[in-house]
């Protein structure tokens, strides 16, 4: 029996070339005893290796490779929990030593953190160097001995008899295995080579010399170290000794949130009931209560009150301080998070199984996410340190992988490829898939590559293989691990790149792998401008609206998404959706959640999309494959939409056990590697067609799975997302000023530049003023205006260029009273001339001198080098500026402001157009045009989309005075106007209206831009 004390997986970052699943399933097939995983300073890839050597039966030794500052490195493994404890310790000391990305201990401290570890010194220590630690470490140190096959193994053996003699301890045979098969050699290769960052061909000795460091069977174990067989059988005396394994990690959540004199369920029940008070004002519904007694027996079963109420002290704290907030995910399913305030789906108006959130049948701990104002969640972060404490609450870590772009990247890069060759084969990759793509050659011919080349083969071949592999280090959009104990006890804790972040060494699968429970504090863009907006209400108008009390199923807001007038509206304003909305047609809360999950790489590449409307529309009937998928599918019309349906499929006609079906939506989760999903998902078909499930139909569910590895969206994630969508339509229907004023005040965020945001403004019936020294605010205001509704007073920080705190000056110095002059402004801001020049140029001092030239001339002569004359005007003859024509006016707004309130560049160009004989379509008549007509539209491009399901497709939004209009750009047609499509703003393009339902959209045949000087740019092509 042999068992391997030292392996560096993928998880050493560029040091191990297989995954640690691999070298378990190595380690099976080869017969080993025991395999311990000690990665390079760090156990992130410890949960992966436990949980296939779980399922394996393979004993796993935990430990890491630590880098000691003056000396060589070594390899500790976890005898027993307390041994666990001090080696999380000491990496987290090792990474707060040393530069992100890198971590060093000194011997002194390695000696402290002996207790419960077995020490393996590696090659390079001396015995004077190691007596320290030998003494530190007693009976559990041992001398590392490793073959390579190489002439300097004699040097090495007598490098590690020497230290066996000194230190009188004995010799332990290990491979210090860095793949799990010899043919991962070429990979290991460029791993070195990316890392030192040079060629692969100048590595020089770094290169391994052979394939030989991989995890090797008993016998050829024995027969490579025969040498001395006492170092060999010494492999299973320490592996026995190391009997620590991941599964006695133990986790308890925090007890302050509990009161005095109170128990966790005790109070969390009372908070219940007060909540549901609140919720329903005029009596809780009988369906409600039940409920809430249900969840609080489960979750009083499976003792996590202290969870429920760690988010819910997070919540009450940021919703105290005015910070929008709301839970979504499963903990939609919950009554007891919806009374709490976590969540804001009403459980009287949907049916979503709480099983589906907390479950003692699956004994998984909850997970809630909670999005949090995107310009305010940092507050709520810090909140959490300053609450618990950084030795108890840490952020999550992100393991961020090869996708085949970088892969391809830095492989070319290490094998020598050229820059150019490089960039095309990098082109020919999807930006988003885990794989190369099927038609990869195909694609890199078309990019000008010799795919016959063996440079480029072997990239390719690598780049395939290095795909999935950890690349570096990041943090979790929002996870925390809140912990009642220090958590460098549990798993090290290191310092994140971002000021004032730590995180933990293991990513969400992993701490859900070992039990470990996270809350995700996530932001989101709209809850912000959500917030903002009912603020900007509340001031103007006196009523203050909230998430639960916008009043529900409102038919103006349904008609206005069955018309697809849906600019800035959360989730259903991409160009994709606005086809869809025409189509879909929703009429109630559930086909908002329909809607939001539909246009969803899941359903989509499974082919469930048009099977769906046509049965919504009573053009084909609602069938089901199987009697028993009805009350599946019911609600979907027998179509399955969801991940929980996918489920809850497998286990009906699957054959899956309720812990399989777990597993496969695991393997469904967002942005995992897809081919995490082949292998359970090929048993999902095989089983529904054992069962009478049609072959075709089976094989659609197992593409819809794929997509859904790409990006899964449950039902539940749906239904909370389907609330914002609500609410943000019910505030562009009957709000449009205060909504499109709260979503530039927001920005970055969205899918529409402000530009796009005032224009469609302005053809609701809003009136938008333009930013003007005298009124405008940093942010967009409401302003009184005729009639009922209040204007928007565009805000300051549209100017590009002008710091806030140069703006906020501007406004404080305003508030002593109006401005007089521009000498007055220069006077009472103080600002440089350099930033008043840039406010004249966007037009900011419109109110004081009409003409932006005439402005700058001013602010170019007053007094700046004088004090005692400060802020006067020179005395200077009147220059008689050209004033500008309206070009000239609109490319200052867009190179200033980024948009024109007054005037649109179609519209400018439209009149250019005119007077040389082109009169083409306004965007708002293309609907009025029969499918196929051949029209010519003029407009400015908004936006460029290619969504991973499109197969190549780009989709444009053209912008014109009128309206917006959905282009369709096919491939060959794309890679024709490249350069027109993406260097020029303004463009006539000649297409076919294309008619789905009331969805219009128009198919382009050609384009060209359209300039000032000769207006259409195509020479030998007539638009007209």
């Amino acid at each position: 029996m042999v068992a391997e004390l030292v392996c560096r997986s993928s998880f050493s970052l560029l040091h191990g070339a297989s995954h640690p699943d691999e070298l378990v399933a190595a380690a099976v097939a080869r017969g080993l005893s025991a395999l311990a995983i000690t990665d390079r300073d760090g156990v992130y890839g410890l949960p992966q290796a436990h949980r296939a050597a779980r399922e394996a039966g393979l004993a796993l030794l935990c430990g890491a490779t630590v880098t000691v500052s003056d000396a060589a490195s070594v390899a500790l493994i976890a005898e027993d929990v307390e041994g666990w404890a001090r080696l999380c310790r000491l990496l987290s000391d090792g990474r707060a030593a040393a530069p992100k990305g890198r971590a060093r201990v000194d011997r002194a401290r390695l000696c402290e953190a002996a207790g419960g570890l077995t020490a393996i010194l590696l090659d390079g220590w001396t015995p004077e160097v190691a007596a320290p630690v030998a003494e530190a470490f007693g009976d559990r140190l041992e001398i590392g001995w490793t073959r390579t096959m190489s002439p300097s193994d004699r040097a090495r053996l007598r490098r590690a008899e020497a230290l066996e003699a000194a230190l009188r301890r004995p010799l332990v045979a290990t491979h210090d295995v860095v793949m799990h098969d010899p043919s991962r050699r070429a990979l290991a290769d460029v791993l070195t080579a990316i890392r030192r960052r040079v060629p692969v061909d100048r590595l020089g000795r770094a290169r391994l010399p052979n394939a030989a460091r991989t995890l090797l069977d008993p016998a050829s174990f024995a027969a490579v170290y025969a040498a001395r067989p006492d170092a060999v059988a010494r492999t299973v005396e320490v592996a026995a000794r190391c009997a620590f394994r991941l599964s006695e990690v133990r986790y308890a959540y925090p007890r302050e949130v509990v009161p005095d004199g109170s128990t966790p369920l005790a109070h969390l029940t009372t908070l219940t009931w007060q909540g549901a008070q609140h919720r329903f004002p005029e009596g809780v519904p009988a369906s409600v209560e039940r409920a809430i007694v249900h969840e609080l027996g489960v979750i009083e079963q499976m003792d996590v009150p202290s969870y429920f109420l760690t988010v819910h002290d997070v919540v009450a704290w940021a919703r105290a301080r005015g910070i929008l907030c709301q839970g979504r995910g499963s903990a939609a399913n919950s009554a007891v998070c919806y009374c709490l305030g976590i969540t804001s789906v009403d459980p009287a108006r949907s049916s979503l199984l709480f099983e589906r959130f907390l479950s003692p049948e699956r004994g998984e701990p909850p997970d809630i996410d909670v999005d949090f104002e995107h310009e305010r969640r940092e507050e709520v972060l810090q909140y959490v340190y300053a609450r618990y404490g950084r030795d108890r609450a840490a952020m999550v870590n992100e393991i961020i992988a090869y996708r085949p772009r970088s892969a391809v990247r830095d492989v070319g890069t290490a094998l020598g490829l050229g820059r150019d060759v490089v960039d095309r084969l990098a082109g020919a990759c999807g930006p988003w898939s885990w794989t190369l793509p099927d038609d990869l050659d195909a694609e890199v011919g078309r990019q000008g590559v010799d795919t016959s080349a063996h440079a480029v083969r072997t990239t390719l071949r690598l780049a395939a293989q290095l795909c999935g592999f950890p690349r570096h280090l990041g943090i979790h959009s929002g996870g925390f691990v809140i912990s009642e104990a220090p958590l460098v006890g549990i798993v090290p804790v290191e310092s994140a790149t971002m000021e004032g972040r730590t995180v933990v060494q293991w990513d969400k699968y992993g701490l859900e792998a070992l039990g470990l429970v996270k809350v995700d504090l996530l932001s989101l863009g709209m809850l912000t401008a959500i917030r903002k907006a009912f603020d900007l209400i509340a001031g103007a108008y006196g009523t203050r609206w909230a998430l639960h009390t916008v009043p529900a199923e409102d038919p103006a807001v349904y008609r206005m998404f069955q018309r697809a007038d849906t600019v800035g509206v959360f989730q259903i304003e991409s160009r994709a959706q606005q086809s869809m909305l025409p189509r879909l047609k929703p009429r109630c809360f559930y086909d908002l959640v329909i809607e939001v999950a539909i246009v969803r790489p899941g359903p989509i590449q499974g082919g469930m999309v048009h099977p769906y409307l046509a049965r919504r529309n009573g053009e084909e009937p609602v069938t089901y494959a199987h009697p028993a998928l009805e009350p599946i599918l019911a609600r979907t019309l027998g179509v399955p939409l969801f991940q929980e349906q996918v489920m809850a499929m497998a286990v009906a006609v699957g054959g899956f056990t309720p812990g399989q079906a777990d597993q496969l939506r695991r393997a469904m989760g967002a942005w995992r590697k897809t081919g995490n999903l082949a292998g359970i998902g090929a048993q999902l078909v095989e089983n529904m067609k054992a069962r009478g499930i049609d072959g075709e139909y089976a094989d659609r569910i197992l593409e819809q799975i794929k997509g859904f590895g790409e990006y899964g969206f449950p039902e539940s994630h749906a239904a909370s997302f389907a609330l914002l969508v609500y609410v943000s339509g019910w505030l562009r229907c009957h709000h449009p000023e205060a909504f499109c004023a709260a979503l530039i005040n927001s920005q970055p965020m969205g899918f529409y530049a402000p530009r796009t945001l005032v224009a469609d403004a302005q053809r609701h019936g809003v009136e938008v003023r333009p930013i003007d020294v005298q009124a405008s605010d940093w942010d967009c205001t409401l302003e009184p205006a005729q009639g009922s509704r209040c204007a928007i007073r565009l805000g300051l920080r549209l100017v590009r260029g002008l710091r806030e705190a140069d703006a906020q000056q501007l406004v404080a110095a305003r508030a002593a009273g109006p401005f007089a002059d521009l000498p007055d402004v220069a006077r009472r801001t103080g600002l440089p001339t350099a930033v008043l020049q840039r406010l004249a140029e966007a037009e900011v001092f419109r109110s004081l001198v009409p003409d932006r030239r005439r402005a700058a001339w001013i602010l170019q002569g007053l007094w700046t080098d004088a004090p005692l004359f400060a802020g006067l005007a020179r005395a200077e003859p009147d220059p008689a500026l050209r004033r500008e024509g309206r070009i000239e006016a609109l490319a200052t707004d867009y190179r200033t402001v980024g948009l024109a309130v007054d005037d649109h560049p179609a519209a400018a160009a439209r009149a250019l157009l005119a007077a040389r004989g082109m009169r083409p379509v306004p965007l708002v008549e293309v609907v009025c045009h029969p499918p196929d007509a051949e029209i010519v539209v003029l407009g400015l491009i908004g936006s460029r989309q290619r969504p991973g399901t499109a197969k190549g497709v780009t989709f444009l939004s053209l912008e014109d005075e009128t309206g917006m209009l959905n282009v369709v750009v096919w491939r060959d047609r794309w890679a024709a106007h490249r350069d027109t499509l993406r260097a020029h703003p303004v463009v006539v393009v000649r297409g076919r209206v294309q008619r789905a339902g009331e969805a219009v959209s128009l198919l382009l045949d050609d384009v060209a831009a359209v300039h000032a000087a000769d207006a259409v740019h195509a020479p030998g092509r007539d638009f007209r």
